[in-house]
């Protein structure tokens, strides 16, 4: 049996998730928080608990807050986001903070308790809806960096691998050294990017991977 803390300021959205949850025989919700603060006291005065579903905007203490307060607590507690909240930067500060999964409120029934499942046995989660924004994200920047930008251009994998180094500085003899090639080769990818692109010299080249994100 799983024991599940809730800990939601909404009450509707709180009953809500509570019966969703106690569908399953295998969880327990064990506790029912309006705010931080009091998810942190049910966990500070030793009831049984084996993870924390907690939201992000909460009064007293929100919920990303609560993730390291409870770990200094006990560590065997795991501590789940279920937040509307999609910003990139809630997601990595929640993991940074030892969060073990974070879900939007979107998901499913069936996705909420497999989570909490994959959770209790020492795994990490993120909700499906937010994985597929990272894959979109990533398949994006890899066209974007190995010729999906401008494919009329035609660049070499190489040649993506020189303007980048261009972008962060790096001379001639630096490119040669952290490439593997000569600098003679290096000056001939310069040239070819230069010409390829129209650009009048090495600064209206990196002006023009930037517009075309080639280059961040």
């Amino acid at each position: 049996m799983l024991n599940v803390i809730l800990a939601e300021d909404h009450n509707i959205v709180r009953n809500g998730i509570k019966m969703l949850l106690e569908m399953d025989k295998s969880i327990n919700v064990v506790g029912e928080a309006m705010n931080g603060l009091e998810a942190l006291e049910m966990v500070q005065k030793g009831m049984v608990v084996d993870i924390v579903l907690a939201d992000i905007n909460m009064p007293e203490i929100d919920g990303i807050a609560l993730i390291s307060k409870i770990k200094s607590i006990n560590q065997n507690i795991k501590v789940m986001i279920l937040s509307m909240m999609d910003n990139e930067k809630y997601v990595a500060q929640s993991f940074m903070e030892g969060a073990s999964a974070y879900l939007l409120k979107s998901v499913s029934a069936d996705e909420l308790i497999f989570s909490i499942k994959h959770v209790a046995s020492g795994n990490k989660y993120l909700c499906t809806e937010l994985s597929i924004r990272q894959l979109d994200r990533l398949i994006q920047k890899s066209n974007m960096e190995y010729g999906g930008v401008d494919i009329s251009k035609n660049f070499s994998m190489r040649e993506i691998d020189v303007l980048h180094l261009i972008a962060e500085g790096l001379t001639n003899s630096e490119m040669s050294d952290r490439l593997f090639i000569s600098k003679r080769t290096v000056e001939g990818h310069r040239q070819s990017l230069i010409e390829k692109t129209g650009s009048r010299n090495t600064a209206a080249l990196i002006k023009y991977a930037v517009l075309n994100g080639i280059v961040q």
